[in-house]
């Protein structure tokens, strides 16, 4: 038998050993098309159209009631965000403490955050800080949050809080990534294959004047964390680096359409004083604002979680 025939055989023990394989019950297997067009239908299924549906009011921030956790986790599980209205002078502290109620505990400590672990956002115009565009008047690209960190500190969970928006501008536009994953493995199921690759997605290190911040984060931009489907993605065009891959340029092309077009479930909102976001890490975006020398300035709280939104053990 000669290499090629030896070869040919290996390759056929191995493709019978991959259909021997027990086929998971995740919806995330590409082989298994029947468990996901079951979640897909249920997910889609009453899939809310407009913020109206994602909305929760919070009347005691310190005392959630039951009934609101557990609205909170509900529309957490069916969109992966929630929209909560509560008092115009939440602080830090009360965002942390409003979070562990829906379970967000292990917080992420970026640049800039304090020992809280909620980063005030504001313009800042002078030093390092202000060439970061969260902290800038500037838009922010589709993106989710902490798309730079390494692999074992994924960012599942994240409130965002407003405790002053600005004068004009400052809306943002959210995206639930299950909806972004159903519309792309329906286009082309090599698509999610290239998207789960684990050097899909590569982001440079970071340094400060000479100084290493952060190394360099590769990673795939859909994963499945403790059975939950999680995205890593930006659209930035500088610091970030993609894989040379077909199927990878198509699919990304796919999705730079998809957060430009008319997605029916995409929603877009300008947070007011106390109001906030509890999400999965959702995909989202925000247009430049502006504020007037008589205003204080926008000013929004943000903490992030190596958590999902669950129902706290307690």
């Amino acid at each position: 038998m000669d290499y090629l025939e030896q070869l040919a055989d290996i390759k056929e023990i191995i493709f019978l050993k991959k259909n021997d394989m027990k086929l998971s019950e995740s919806p995330f297997d590409l082989r298994n098309v029947e468990f996901y067009q079951h979640w897909r239908q249920t997910k889609l299924e009453n899939y809310p159209e407009n913020t109206n549906a994602l909305r929760v009011k919070i009347n005691d921030p310190e005392n959630l009631s039951v009934e609101t956790i557990n609205k909170i986790i509900a529309l957490c599980r069916k969109t992966n965000m929630a929209i909560y209205k509560t008092r115009d002078d939440l602080d830090t502290a009360g965002v942390k403490n409003l979070a562990a109620f829906v379970g967000l505990e292990n917080f992420d400590q970026p640049l800039y955050t304090g020992t809280v672990g909620v980063t005030s956002i504001s313009v800042a115009s002078r030093g390092r800080q202000g060439d970061y565009i969260p902290y800038s008047n500037k838009p922010l690209s589709w993106h989710t949050d902490g798309y730079y960190n390494t692999p074992d500190r994924q960012i599942r969970g994240m409130v965002l809080h407003c405790r002053r928006p600005a004068t004009n501008g400052g809306i943002s536009r959210f995206l639930d990534p299950e909806i972004a994953y159903i519309r792309l493995r329906d286009a082309n199921p090599d698509w999610i294959r290239a998207l789960m690759e684990t050097d899909a997605l590569i982001i440079p290190e970071n340094r400060e004047n000479g100084k290493l911040i952060r190394n360099d984060s590769h990673g795939p931009v859909f994963s499945v964390i403790q059975n939950k489907l999680h995205m890593r993605y930006s659209a930035r065009k500088k610091y970030v680096m993609w894989k040379d891959n077909e199927d990878l340029t198509a699919a990304r092309n796919f999705l730079t359409e998809l957060l430009a077009g008319d997605e029916k479930y995409l929603f877009q909102h300008r947070l007011s004083a106390g109001e906030g976001m509890i999400t999965n890490n959702v995909l989202h975006n925000r247009t430049a604002f502006t504020d007037f020398d008589d205003n204080a300035g926008r000013l929004f709280y943000r903490a992030r979680f190596y958590d999902a939104v669950r129902k706290h053990p307690n």
